[in-house]
């Protein structure tokens, strides 16, 4: 006997998730990309500490404006990946975890730290 209300074909794209599942989700996304970042990071710092010259080409590298624009994309991340991760362990201690409203205003009033940091960062970097 086949049951006629069950769906055939789920289209993933059409799914709405809540806000706290696209928080988690770029938490660990965020997690990965800085495994990457942290190696090209440590790669430029062994470059710099290698010579004179390299240590010049090093810094005239981070001068330009699109290396600006990828040290801020770096920073975001960095700030993006802490501001989640203190969310999630605020959450393991038992604060905001017992309905699903005020797992929506943490992850909210996460983001807003995330804007406010990452404008600062932008300040720094580009100003």
């Amino acid at each position: 006997m086949r049951n006629e209300k069950r769906p055939i074909n789920l289209d993933i794209a059409t799914f709405r998730l809540p806000i706290t599942a696209y928080v988690s989700i770029l938490h660990r996304v965020t997690g990965v990309a800085n495994i990457f970042v942290s190696l090209i990071l440590i790669w430029l710092l062994s470059q710099s500490l290698s010579s004179e010259n390299s240590f010049e080409f090093v810094k005239q590298l981070l001068d330009l404006i699109i290396a600006k624009v990828i040290i801020f994309l770096v920073i975001f991340n960095i700030i993006y990946h802490s501001c989640a991760g203190i969310r999630h362990l605020i959450m393991d201690l038992g604060i905001g975890e017992d309905s699903f409203n005020s797992g929506r205003i943490s992850a909210v009033v996460m983001i807003g730290s995330v804007f406010v940091l990452s404008s600062f960062a932008f300040w720094m970097v580009f100003l």
